[in-house]
């Protein structure tokens, strides 16, 4: 582990004696102890860099907390009255023989009851317990769970794997041993089911990792070797997706989900080729496909050859599956790498997949999206149907998987660590409670508006003081990083891509304060025509686009597979086509300097709407009259870089892309 070392004696505000305070600077952190209070990887499985704290523990607040509220409100807390899926009578996951048996349940319940646990809504945390008793009494006395979803014959396991995130999740909250039976009768049950058998269609053989993770949280539980012969056995016969030049299948949501499965074989065979496995499809996939903006790639369905535009895009499922996959990457090898790109998507593509009131989302969206609409656009999107509209009738797994995003970001905003120390890693508003050094239990609290600021604010509240580490991650995009503690600066050069690990005996009302400052940064995209793109620290850019909100009526706009209940109300949860009302097809201005305007925070503290986004930039660019929408009906490719441009140079806004659900986040250049 390479280090720097420096040693500061700091004067505590409370204080009058110095004391003595280490900062290192990691790459990442030793593993060479284990911590006292959370449960962590047992030998022999390869121990974890961090430590994710239980389920509820982690209490968000500022725009993070008011993006939970919007979804409680919204369609993830009242999709039990609309989605048909979700009604209770005759549900196949409540009673035997019933319908609507597949992932729809498990995939809503994951996130629905994870915000519950934050939230501590009593009525959401009733509701999330009447499913989780009605999954527990489905078990059978052979093991097996919930309905009996067949492909020739053989059982789908993979509803099921999601149920096992829940139950986790459940056990974290409640402390409800009942979790920890349920979950080892349903691994000993998968035991005994033949290979020929086991993860035999598409959907569960791409998967399995997601059942791999749970086998890995009951071993940590229970210490059940059993457990070690079925993480063997669920790899063994998951699809591959270790091959150097090749993947499994190029769907979008399952090289979100599945590429991760390997690093988490890693953690049985402690082979290190499985780990770069996951690093490779990470990388395979981005450099055919994702040569755009937001930490994503184009695959809308699947990634298809001549299909790699900025104006292709990725389901919303791809969104909060990316962000699962590096928040566990994160935790396996501690790799600043994926805290990074998670930023990326949290930021940049996943709130543009929704309206700014969390009652509808889309299917797909792009960075180059400049039409929002109902219609069919395939073969330019590879699925045929109406993927474009805000709709909540529609898009049946993005309609229930959307909602766990934005619970399980918030679960990894602060890490255990080896060591007894604390991690913030991931940057937001929060506080949580951690026992560290001794078992002190101490509270952090984090105070920023960040992404949309620079400063990130830590105070330790502790009983009595103690020593233990706390963990910094250095942004490798930030190259004058500082911190403070106590108002007295850390006198050292901090390096980009690390993390600052300072030790001290910490007292009450200690305070931490990490500075980011953000500078602009230009990536060109050579595939895509040597496009660029544009970054203000861990925000993309993307023009400033006049929207034009046109409500119609959900049961007339929905994709043909969706079903909702008789009673839903579709007045009360409209469509909304979004349509540009001012000119997108511009070029980007490249030696001229960008101007930054700083605005009033949201009153509503939702900063991801063009109309209280609280930064915007001053640029300069061209009209491009040959860039136009497409014989698909879609923002056409990007032009070629010797398009004919406007003589006039326009003044043109750009706006964080998260913040903008239409946009041009990939641009043409000119002089």
């Amino acid at each position: 582990m390479k280090k720097s070392i420096l040693f500061l004696s700091l004067i505590c505000g409370a204080c009058t004696a110095p004391q003595d305070t280490l900062l290192e600077q990691v790459d990442r952190l030793s593993t060479s102890t284990q911590n006292d209070f959370y449960v962590s990887n047992r030998a022999p499985l390869q121990p974890q860099q961090f430590i994710k704290l239980p389920a509820g523990t982690i209490q968000p607040e500022g725009w993070l907390k008011q993006q939970l509220e919007l979804q409680k409100e919204g369609l993830n807390g009242h999709l039990g009255e609309i989605s048909a899926w979700l009604q209770k009578k005759d549900n196949a996951w409540l009673e035997t023989g019933g319908q609507w048996g597949w992932e729809e349940v498990p995939y809503w319940l994951r996130g629905y009851a994870n915000l519950a646990y934050i939230v501590e809504d009593n009525q959401m945390l009733n509701e999330a317990k009447f499913w989780i008793e009605g999954i527990l009494k489905s078990q059978r006395e052979d093991g097996n769970f919930g309905p009996m979803h067949l492909n020739d014959g053989k059982q789908d396991f993979w509803p099921n794997m999601i149920v096992l995130w829940i139950m986790q999740s459940y056990y974290e909250y409640s402390n409800d041993e009942r979790i920890i039976d349920f979950m080892t009768k349903y691994c000993n049950y998968l035991l005994t089911v033949p290979d020929e058998d086991f993860l035999y269609s598409y959907w569960e053989n791409s998967r399995g990792g997601d059942n791999l993770w749970s086998v890995v949280w009951l071993y940590n539980h229970t210490g059940d070797k059993n457990l070690l012969t079925l993480g063997e056995k669920i790899h063994k016969n998951t699809a591959d997706w270790t091959k150097s030049t090749q993947l499994p299948n190029w769907h979008n949501v399952n090289v979100a989900q599945c590429f991760r499965e390997p690093a988490i074989y890693y953690l049985f065979s402690g082979d290190s080729s499985m780990l770069a496995a996951s690093y490779n499809v990470q990388s395979l996939v981005r450099r055919a496909f994702g040569q755009v903006p937001g930490g994503m790639f184009g695959a809308d369905e699947n990634a298809r050859i001549g299909f790699f535009d900025p104006r292709q895009g990725t389901e919303t499922c791809g969104f909060v599956e990316q962000m699962a996959s590096d928040e566990i990457m994160l935790q396996i090898s501690g790799d600043p790498y994926w805290a990074e790109n998670c930023e990326d998507v949290a930021f940049n593509s996943y709130p543009a997949a929704l309206m700014p009131d969390y009652k509808a989302l889309r299917y797909i969206t792009s960075p180059n999206h400049v039409v929002s609409d109902s219609k069919n656009h395939h073969p330019g999107i590879d699925n045929s149907g109406p993927f474009l509209s805000m709709n909540p009738f529609s898009s049946r797994c993005c309609q229930h998987n959307h909602g766990f995003g934005w619970p399980y970001y918030t679960e990894n905003l602060i890490y255990a660590t080896p060591d007894n120390g604390i991690a913030a890693v991931l940057y937001n508003a929060c506080q949580a409670k951690v026992k560290v050094g001794n078992g002190t239990e101490v509270t952090i609290k984090e105070q920023t508006n960040y992404p949309f600021e620079e400063t990130i604010r830590f105070t330790l509240t502790t009983p009595e003081k103690v020593s233990f580490p706390l963990y910094l991650r250095i942004p490798s995009w930030c190259k004058d990083a500082s911190i403070t503690v106590n108002g007295q600066k850390l006198g050292v050069d901090l390096i980009s891509g690390k993390y600052a690990k300072i030790t001290r005996e910490w007292s009450d009302a200690d305070e931490i304060v990490l500075t980011v400052p953000m500078t602009f940064n230009y990536r060109q995209w050579q595939v895509n025509k040597n496009s660029v793109s544009v970054d203000y620290g861990p925000l993309s850019l993307s023009l400033k686009i006049d929207e034009d909100y046109q409500q119609k009526d959900s049961r007339q706009t929905a994709i043909g597979d969706s079903k909702w209940q008789e009673g839903a109300d579709a007045s009360a949860w409209p469509t909304y086509e979004i349509y540009p009302a001012s000119p997108w097809n511009y070029a980007l201005l490249l030696n001229s300097p960008i101007s930054v305007l700083r605005k009033e925070w949201p009153f509503d503290n939702n900063p991801f709407t063009l109309t209280n986004v609280p930064l915007e930039f001053k640029a300069k660019g061209r009209l491009i009259p040959e860039w136009k929408i497409d014989e698909y009906g879609l923002c056409g490719v990007l032009p070629y870089e010797d398009a004919p441009k406007a003589d006039t140079l326009d003044e043109i806004t750009l706006v964080p892309m998260g913040a903008a659900r239409l946009r041009i986040a990939s641009f043409p250049t000119t002089e």
